[in-house]
């Protein structure tokens, strides 16, 4: 077994280098270009919620032109593609921070058996998309009376 001079400062900045690598790999992903991080572009938010009648999707696609939007149902599955271009009015040694992602995005959510895809409405409005997906029929609450 060999003896290794132990040096408390090392051991300081090696967790300190985690940490700091931590945390820009959740809020920044995109900063880091030479990992596989750096290559997925982004995802938009979405919100899905639950309405008599139907369930709502909202995803927030800001500076995303409506014709760059995509809206897709297959085997039971709704999935949102699209494109933000890169706003290139302002040159690359110009930036003093960079934090806005562009590219590529595609998000996918499951629906329910029995859903009518024909049935779909969309609507694209400041940046926000409202998806309205009508329940089939047997997933509806049914009310019924007492007598």
């Amino acid at each position: 077994m060999n003896i290794v001079r132990w040096n408390p400062m090392g051991d300081l900045y090696t967790a300190r280098h985690r940490f700091n690598r931590l945390f820009e790999d959740f809020f920044y992903p995109m900063g880091r270009e030479e990992t596989d991080a750096g290559v997925w572009g982004w995802n938009p938010v979405a919100d899905i919620y639950d309405k008599d009648d139907c369930f709502v999707i909202t995803a927030e696609l800001p500076g995303v032109d409506k014709k760059d939007i995509v809206i897709d149902v297959k085997d039971g599955v709704l999935t949102l593609t699209g494109e933000r271009a890169y706003d290139n009015e302002v040159t690359e040694d110009k930036y003093f921070r960079k934090e806005r992602s562009y590219g590529k995005f595609e998000r996918s959510f499951s629906l329910p058996v029995n859903v009518d895809a024909d049935t779909i409405k969309a609507e694209y409005n400041d940046g926000v998309l409202k998806i309205e997906v009508p329940k089939p029929e047997e997933h509806k609450p049914k009310k019924i009376t007492i007598h």
